[in-house]
């Protein structure tokens, strides 16, 4: 009879494992836009197949259709901008401090913090477009339901009066046209929809590499050091995240403890809200002060209390180096 133990995994297994582990740490960013085109492909195989209904009359077709097609992306929109972490830091406080907003003569980069959130948050919307285009559903249904004159003519041009006629039936079977007319109809709105589809994937990709080589070009630090950066920030992040739960989980039995014991509350070292106020602010670099977030710069600060968050710009002018 032979006999197995299970001990240690082996060095070499162990270094394979962290070797994949560290390439996919590496590539949380392409993983999850993989994650999110396929997550919105399914989404739109699904309400194509399920929920889709086009009404096929005149005067449903355009607004069920351009429902189908725009309100999702409307809706993942609101949610990029509802989930992102730059936007609310940025937002938080603005009603009664609208310094934070817009520092004294950064209104610039205001601006373009802004815009950065927007086009971030727009990743998964031109998603849902480019894939429902694609795919033309959705468009061969609104178009269909058109009544402009010169759109219908465009569509039914060298064909009978009936094509204007049954044009709103073409997307359904219950057409009264031939076969071969609808098929042609239904081709030429879906070759319209790709083409529509593929228009807005390269504009988005050349809009991404363009706005990534202008960034890149502006960089006020070397590749060397903003990769160095990402990877504190990113770190940093992950820290703040473990401390935070433990400190609050600290402060929650310290004053359990007080409440249930009936006695005075331990003292607790905690920040102050001029602190959490400093810390919360967006960051951008300076040539003057070498440090990588407001967190290391309050706390290398030599007199705390002396900062003025007003004299100094809070937003990050560079996409890359903001906290997420």
């Amino acid at each position: 009879m032979t006999f197995f133990c299970v001990g240690k995994m082996p060095p070499n297994v162990m270094d394979g494992f962290q070797t994949v582990l560290q390439f996919f740490m590496s590539q949380k960013s392409t993983i999850g836009y993989s994650f999110m085109a396929l997550l919105t492909i399914g989404g739109e195989r699904v309400f194509s197949m399920v929920s889709f209904q086009c009404p096929c009359n005149h005067d449903q077709n355009f607004a069920y259709g351009m429902a189908f097609l725009l309100g999702p992306a409307a809706v993942l929109l609101v949610l990029g901008l509802f989930t992102n972490t730059r936007l609310w830091r940025l937002y938080t406080g603005c009603c009664l401090g609208p310094s934070k907003l817009c520092p004294r003569g950064n209104c610039f980069g205001c601006l373009k913090v802004l815009l950065n959130i927007v086009s971030g948050a727009c990743v998964a919307p031109i998603m849902w477009l480019s894939v429902a285009l694609l795919n033309g559903t959705f468009y061969e249904c609104a178009v269909s339901g058109l009544d402009d004159n010169l759109v219908v003519d465009l569509f039914c041009v060298n064909k009978t009066l009936q094509c204007r006629e049954e044009l709103a039936h073409v997307p359904c079977d219950r057409s009264k046209l031939s076969p071969s007319e609808r098929m042609e109809l239904l081709l030429m709105f879906r070759a319209q929809s790709q083409i529509l589809g593929w228009c807005i994937i390269i504009i988005a990709a050349v809009v991404g590499l363009c706005g990534t080589c202008y960034t890149n070009c502006r960089s006020k630090v070397s590749y060397l050091q903003l990769t160095f950066w990402k990877r504190y920030v990113q770190k940093e992040k992950e820290r703040f995240d473990a401390y935070a739960a433990d400190y609050s989980t600290k402060l929650a039995e310290r004053n359990l403890k007080s409440f249930f014991e009936n006695k005075p509350p331990e003292p607790f070292p905690f920040p102050n809200h001029h602190a959490w106020e400093q810390i919360s602010e967006l960051y951008m670099y300076t040539r003057s002060e070498q440090c990588y977030s407001t967190l290391q710069r309050y706390v290398e600060g030599k007199d705390h209390e002396d900062y003025n968050s007003e004299m100094k710009p809070v937003m990050d002018m560079e996409r890359e180096m903001e906290m997420s």
